[in-house]
């Protein structure tokens, strides 16, 4: 059966099984850049992100996701789970015994310099639905809190100090970075009027406090950010970063460079006993994947938008059959996802994730040597994390490429959006 195409930019290729492997090449996004008259970046020249919006979700294709994500959005939160049940020996609270001050601080900083009319729209209580109302296409679902974009640039900035005191350094920057390569992607297309570093969504949730219990989200194109401090406990998720492309010829830094090696110094470093167990699917478009398994929108990942209550079952390869070497480099991959947490809740929840070895399990899909797009999954009561190779949205790669990445990463067992630790306050 052909491909064919569905809104214009998605293509059944993306979600049909087949049997040759799906190879990379030399691997540079600038053979996949559309040319600026081409209809599909020149049609939407021009409009504003709401105008845009509007046009891009008329198809039937992006109404029946539309339709699909807002009854899941509707749904009372419970935690990504392997069977449906939420366990609740998982998660316990165990505050530290001192509260970093800094992110409070800002964000009262920030309240403090908003006029009243902003000051209102940017705040939710904590349990708020607003909180599971994040996306991660560039075109609009739902309006929470304030645009960056159109906030005078003090204000931005606040906001954005708000992240940067929340986080580790190093996760500021990755963050700071998909929301730069997100410019990038703009300038690619001459759209950034649709794609620029401050086309998202800020939001404060709760009254902020040290030791008390808030949090923020900041969310839009390829970026998704989750904070909530209990009793000083921070946690980061659902976290959502994606970028195409994600690597650039040295126009910008790699996203996930770092991450991705570790992944295939892993894979390849399997047994054939291990690499049996560990491998799935030996392609990102295996035709023995099971129907609905691959989502064109999603592709393989499975803990994305709206995901929030999603029954995933483990699979692959279960932790303990790794070798001490193995499993460092699992750790760091964990780490890795965990990386915009501050250093000592890091280490936290790294402690959390130790724990869980027995439990912990490692899925691959496709070739183990580097040579084809991956995905990955590690999976344990405390983490669900994957990372994905895409198809072209804005690009025109209609299979998945290593320049398109999409990665994820939730608590499952309840704990997204810290609702665990809030239920034990």
């Amino acid at each position: 059966m052909s491909d064919q195409d569905l809104d214009g930019f998605f293509s059944t290729a993306r979600v049909s099984g087949r049997a040759e492997a799906v190879t990379l090449g030399g691997e540079s996004y600038r053979e996949d850049l559309y040319h600026h008259d081409d209809p599909i970046l020149a049609d939407w020249r021009g409009l504003g992100f709401r105008e845009a919006s509007a046009r891009k979700r008329r198809p039937d294709f992006v109404q029946e996701l539309l339709g699909d994500w807002r009854e899941l959005y509707e749904e009372p939160f419970r935690g990504i789970t392997i069977d449906g049940v939420v366990r609740d020996d998982v998660w316990r609270l165990a505050p530290p015994s001192s509260p970093d001050p800094r992110p409070a601080e800002a964000a009262t900083g920030l309240l403090g310099m908003l006029p009243p009319d902003l000051g209102e729209r940017v705040r939710y209580p904590l349990d708020a639905p607003q909180w599971r109302a994040w996306s991660n296409p560039e075109f609009v679902i739902h309006e929470v809190g304030l645009r960056l974009e159109e906030l005078p640039d003090d204000a931005a900035r606040a906001a954005l100090g708000v992240v940067a005191a929340s986080l580790s350094p190093e996760g500021f920057e990755r963050v700071a970075e998909a929301m730069e390569l997100n410019a990038f992607l703009g300038d690619l297309t001459d759209l950034p009027s649709l794609m620029n570093a401050r086309s998202y969504w800020f939001s404060l949730f709760g009254e902020p406090s040290p030791g008390g219990a808030w949090g923020w989200q900041l969310f839009g194109h390829h970026v998704a950010v989750n904070f909530v401090s209990v009793a000083g406990r921070h946690v980061v998720a659902p976290v959502f970063l994606g970028a195409e492309p994600a690597l650039s010829d040295g126009a910008r830094p790699p996203l996930f460079e770092a991450r991705q090696v570790l992944a295939v110094e892993l894979a390849s470093s399997f047994t054939q006993e291990q690499r049996a167990g560990a491998v799935v699917y030996t392609s990102v478009l295996d035709p023995a994947m099971p129907a609905g398994r691959l989502h064109p929108a999603d592709e393989r990942h499975v803990a994305g938008a709206f995901r929030d209550n999603r029954v995933v079952p483990y699979e692959g390869l279960q932790a303990d059959a790794l070798d001490e070497r193995q499993w460092d480099l699992v750790r760091a991959i964990v780490e890795d996802f965990h990386q915009l947490l501050a250093a000592p809740q890091r280490a936290l929840t790294m402690r959390e994730f130790d724990a869980r070895r027995a439990e912990t399990y490692l899925s691959w899909y496709g070739a183990t040597d580097g040579s084809e797009p991956f995905y990955l999954r590690v999976h344990s009561p405390v983490v669900l994390a994957e990372l994905d190779h895409h198809a072209g949205v804005w690009l025109a790669n209609k299979l998945p490429a290593a320049f398109h990445v999409h990665t994820t990463l939730r608590h499952p067992n309840g704990n997204d959006y810290g609702k665990a630790y809030l239920s034990q306050r």
